[in-house]
């Protein structure tokens, strides 16, 4: 159907195009697609004719008029979480210099683009206590899967220990990418009093055969890996390499694991400046100590600093790109391309707002509501919490019910506009009517009281 926002729609013109290749009809550039597979026929779907602005604007409000907005913020979490994002966030993200983050292949007319490109790098590097961090990946879980690889082609070993208090879909991200590299994942299993990493296990699992070990902290079950120093320097007497999975806000008052050791960082800037997004985007963090051997295996791009030609002023421009268009495909270290620059530069246009001293008291206002909601889940008659009850918890807490399931309490819960989740029996089967509640500084201590009021009734069969 011809429309005037649509290039060549009109009959007439499709006509003259087909006549001057040769070709009758547009479905002859088809030809090897099976018939059986080709529609005889336009699609039924639509309205049927063009809608005017107006119309549009209509149907759009219709739907969107089907959104509930709960009373309280969700208590959902699983690695993304719901964290207030700044309004001057929003409008730098707006500007056009930022908007369309693409790679910034002509450094003549995107020096704006580049020095922000450059300042999340800095800040990124020293956030989490590395040398150098590169201009961002596509999320948390390619960032890690970038990382294992990368540790592969440094040490040529084939092994990679990951534990099991890992985010179950970054470890099956992990996975896909090994699979494809001929790496062998083995899992550790974590410490059931804990929800810490087994470190006995760990050692017995770690052989000289092994590229690098991957720990999560906080880990999925929001449980802090006190022992991280330990995993590293076991990880490094095995001559592999350690990769540490850590939340950028945690950063703010638990030690960044650079400064314990760790050869390559990872994370996810979600919780940076980025709303919900459904799940995505964010950006990928992935950061390494000085390294000759590292650096050269980095994956994405590098934006560099220099001086103009008069010395005068300061200029930027990418250093390092790595990707199989500027490379032999079979050397490309990645094919991460432009990647979620935008979010990365959310990220950075975040931490600059808050300072360290804004990041340190987020972090204790996160950690103080994390205590408290650990605290009123206790109160509760029918809750085991925290499930791991010598574990020490950021962020996210998990939880069991006991005398009722599960599925029907969080039910129940929904119902009354008071989200929680996921539950944990999706990716532990051994852990049965568990779930996670997370609480951020978007949620009041009222918040908190009205989840547990909620959970309450719901378990005394109100």
């Amino acid at each position: 159907m011809p429309h005037h926002w649509i290039p060549n729609s009109s009959y007439d013109i499709r006509k003259k195009m087909l006549e001057y290749v040769g070709v009758k009809d547009v479905l002859d550039f088809f030809n090897d697609v099976p018939e059986k597979l080709i529609l005889k026929e336009p699609l039924k779907v639509g309205y049927g004719r063009p809608l005017t602005e107006y119309e549009v604007k209509r149907v759009f409000n219709n739907v969107i008029s089907k959104n509930k907005l709960p009373p309280i913020p969700s208590f959902i979490g699983g690695g993304v979480c719901h964290h207030y994002v700044p309004s001057v966030v929003k409008a730098i993200l707006s500007r056009s210099e930022f908007y369309t983050a693409y790679t910034p292949y002509q450094p003549e007319i995107a020096q704006g683009l580049l020095q922000a490109f450059f300042e999340y790098q800095s800040v990124m590097a020293e956030l989490y206590g590395v040398d150098i961090v590169n201009a961002s990946m596509y999320n948390g879980s390619t960032a890690a899967a970038e990382a294992v690889l990368m540790s592969s082609r440094v040490t040529k070993r084939k092994k990679v220990l990951i534990s099991k208090a890992v985010h179950p879909e970054v470890r099956d991200v992990i996975k896909t990418w090994c699979f494809g590299a001929g790496l062998e994942v083995i899992e550790v299993n974590y410490d059931v009093s804990t929800g810490e990493t087994d470190l006995k296990d760990f050692e017995s699992k770690l052989s000289n055969d092994v590229a690098a070990s991957l720990i999560q902290s906080p880990n999925f079950f929001g449980v802090i890996e006190t022992k991280m120093r330990r995993f590293i320097d076991v990880t490094h007497n095995a001559g592999a390499l350690a990769i540490v999975y850590s939340n950028p806000i945690a950063l703010g008052v638990f030690e960044a694991p650079g400064a314990l050791g760790a050869d390559i960082v990872v994370g996810d800037t979600q919780a940076l400046g980025n709303g919900l997004n459904y799940g995505g985007p964010s950006a990928g963090v992935l950061g390494i100590k000085e390294d000759k051997e590292l650096l050269r295996q980095l994956p994405g791009r590098l934006i560099g600093m220099t001086k103009t030609v008069d010395g005068v002023e300061k200029g930027y421009m990418m250093i390092l790109q790595t990707r199989e268009q500027h490379i032999r495909r079979e050397r490309a270290t990645s094919n991460i391309t432009t990647n979620s620059a935008l979010e990365a530069v959310a990220s950075v246009v975040y931490i600059a707002l808050l300072g360290a001293e804004g990041l340190r008291r987020l972090g204790e206002a996160i950690l103080g509501r994390t205590e408290y909601l650990i605290r009123r889940l206790r109160s509760v008659k029918d809750i085991v919490a925290p499930l791991f009850a010598n574990g020490l918890y950021f962020r996210e807490v998990s939880f069991k019910v006991v005398g009722k399931d599960l599925s029907e309490v969080l039910k129940k819960l929904a119902s009354e506009g008071i989200y929680v989740g996921p539950q944990l029996s999706r990716f532990y089967e051994e852990l049965p009517n568990c779930s996670l509640a997370c609480v951020t500084e978007v949620h009041t201590l009222e918040d908190i009281d009205t989840l547990v009021s909620k959970l309450s009734e719901v378990l005394g069969g109100g």
